[in-house]
This record gives structure tokens, C-alpha cells and sequence, in this order.
């Protein structure tokens, strides 16, 4: 059976994930268009797929931008992935943080209702965060579990409650007017086009190492996450998005195989230079007297897959291998 073309707006589509989705949505047919303001984004994550007929990229901010209800009228689905990132961010920035997650999230939302309200339905995904466990004690989270946040007095976790306040919004649409959504909680995710110039913890290890500085470790280097990579994160959300049964429902997306960051560390010095070193810098030092951490971020991604029969797995040191590769040759350009 043909697959009929749909017609597809990304926000926050020039970002890492965000452009690896907007690539795939082309290459299966969609027409996609992209609004970014390249607040943390670059449309030379586009580069690849610029002059595509079928893509379409607007600059701006999803909270002001004036041709937004259009897009919706035009659209058969939208996938929301304008918001702050980056734990460096966040940490610095929380006013940028809430405003920069909530105010998008809202208006999207009213303009999806005022559509379907007048007869045309578009599927939403929201792009939300494994942040919004906070720093549930639990060794791998479902999506039924309590969020756990920490005292207002950290900054670290206004992202996870702006996050979560998309997350209760999204849903009381789809509770109360029908608007049909589908929120994913991305865990780490890897992969080319990933900087570390928001505390992404892949891309500043092998910069370190590539440029011959010791790599960094926070605290002692024991705090668990699961990598996983761009692509199968992008096929799981697409995959999710086709799915009828996801609609009202949030999902784990990620790995569920943990790493310490020590060892995250020890990968990356094997791979670019074995005498390389690991130095170890307290929270305090890197980030200030206000934040706070979590020990252990691990998907149950059991629902994901009763739903689409796929969840991201993957070989972790590939995954470094192939950002290593990208970073080096991103590397050779900037010197020629």
C-alpha cells in the first residue's frame, strides 16, 4: 500500500534531535517545516537537506510567530521540540528555562484546540524529559511513577517542573477537548550534530580528549544514565506517532542499559588517546553552590514497546566512536 504524504511542522527542528527527525520525516516523503530561533539550534544542522523541495524553514520563536496558526491548518502532525537544554543551561538560566519550555507549549496547544474545535485534528508529540522524576529513588522509572523534584532553592529542577507542567498541560488537552497527543520522556540521547556547549556530557568528554585536555568528571563519577542514539530515538517517536493506541499516553524513550559516567569517560579516553586523564571536580566547583544532582536516570521502557514493538538498544561504543568521528571531522573543517 502507498503511504500517503503528510504534511509535518517541527519546532525546534534546526536542534540536534530535531534535526535528525526533520531528515527522517524527508526522507519517508513528508513535506516538514521547521521554525528555530538557534537559540541552542543551527540551521547548519540542516545543511544536509536545505535545498530539499519538500522542507520549508522559518526563523523565529514558536511563542511570537505570526504564521503559526497556518502552519497548524496546514499540518497533519506537529512535533514539539523547542526548549531549553543542557544541564549547564538550566543551571545558569532559570527564568530563560521556564519561560523558554512553558509560553511554546501554550500556544501551540490553544492554536491545536481552535483547529480541532473547527473540524481539523493534528496530532502533537511533545518532547518531554526524563528530568521530571527529579531524583525518584527508584532504579528504573515507569511512567506511572512520582516525579520527585527538589527544593525550589535549585534551580536544577525548574526544568523538570516547567517540563512537567507541558507534560500535565499536553495531557489535559487531550483529557478535555480532545486534542490528540503523545508525549515522550527522552533519556539521553546521542549521536552527530550533539555540542557540549550546555553540559552534554558525550560531546564535552570528546572534545576534551580531541583537543588532548583530561576529561572532567563531576563528583565521583558513579551517577548512572543510558545512552541512546539519535536514529533509533527519532524511529521510536515516529513509530509512536503512527501508533493510535500512543494517543493520552506518555512514554520512556532511551536505553535501559546504564553507564557510570566514570566509565562513559574511560570509553572515550580508549577510543581517542589511552593516556589521556580523568580529573574529578565537584558539583560545587562546576556548577555552584545551588545544585543538585540525581544518582541514576533508567528507563522501563516496557510500554514503548508493547506499543511499537522497538525501543532503542545499540552498542555504546559505536555510538562514541561515530561522535568521535564527527567531531574530528567538524574539527578539520574549522582549521582549513
Amino acid at each position: 500500500m502507498v503511504r500517503c504524504m503528510s504534511h509535518i511542522l517541527v519546532t525546534g527542528g534546526a536542534g540536534f534531535i530535531g534535526s535528525h527527525l526533520v531528515e527522517a520525516l524527508l526522507y519517508r516523503g513528508d513535506t516538514v517545516a521547521v521554525i528555530d530561533d538557534e537559540s541552542t539550534g543551527s540551521f547548519q544542522n540542516l545543511a544536509g537537506v536545505e535545498d530539499h523541495p519538500n522542507l520549508q524553514l522559518y526563523r523565529g520563536s514558536v511563542a511570537t510567530w505570526d504564521l503559526l496558526p497556518r502552519a497548524i491548518s496546514e499540518a497533519d502532525a506537529v512535533y514539539h521540540f523547542a526548549a531549553a537544554v543542557g544541564v549547564a543551561l538550566i543551571a545558569k538560566s532559570a527564568i530563560r528555562t521556564i519561560e523558554t519550555n512553558i509560553a511554546p507549549t501554550q500556544r501551540l496547544l490553544a492554536e491545536l484546540a481552535r483547529a480541532h474545535a473547527a473540524g481539523h485534528s493534528v496530532k502533537w508529540f511533545l518532547a518531554s524529559t526524563s528530568e521530571v522524576y527529579g531524583k525518584n529513588p527508584k532504579p528504573r522509572w515507569t511512567e506511572e511513577d512520582d516525579l520527585v523534584l527538589g527544593a525550589t532553592l535549585r534551580p536544577r529542577w525548574s526544568y523538570g517542573a516547567s517540563k512537567a507542567i507541558d507534560e500535565f498541560l499536553a495531557l489535559a488537552h487531550w483529557q478535555e477537548q480532545g486534542v490528540p497527543v503523545v508525549v515522550g520522556r527522552l533519556f539521553n540521547v546521542v549521536g552527530p550534530r550533539q555540542v557540549g556547549d550546555y553540559g552534554m556530557v558525550l560531546p564535552r568528554f570528546v572534545d576534551a580528549a580531541l583537543a588532548g585536555r583530561p576529561l572532567v568528571v563531576h563528583d565521583d563519577g558513579q551517577q548512572q544514565r543510558s545512552f541512546a542514539h539519535v536514529a533509533e530515538v527519532v524511529e521510536a517517536i515516529v513509530r509512536l506517532m503512527d501508533c493510535d493506541a500512543a494517543v493520552g499516553q506518555v512514554f520512556n524513550i532511551g536505553s535501559d542499559q546504564p553507564v557510570t559516567i566514570l566509565d562513559l569517560a574511560r570509553r572515550v579516553i580508549r577510543q581517542v588517546d589511552p593516556n589521556l586523564a580523568v580529573v574529578f571536580q565537584s558539583y560545587l566547583d562546576a556548577y555552584g553552590r545551588q545544585f543538585e544532582d540525581c544518582r541514576h536516570r533508567v528507563p522501563d521502557l516496557t510500554r514503548l514497546r508493547e506499543a511499537v514493538g522497538f525501543a532503542p538498544g545499540g552498542d555504546l561504543d559505536a555510538m562514541i566512536e561515530e561522535v568521535v568521528a564527527w567531531r574530528r571531522g567538524v574539527r578539520e573543517r574549522a582549521v582549513r
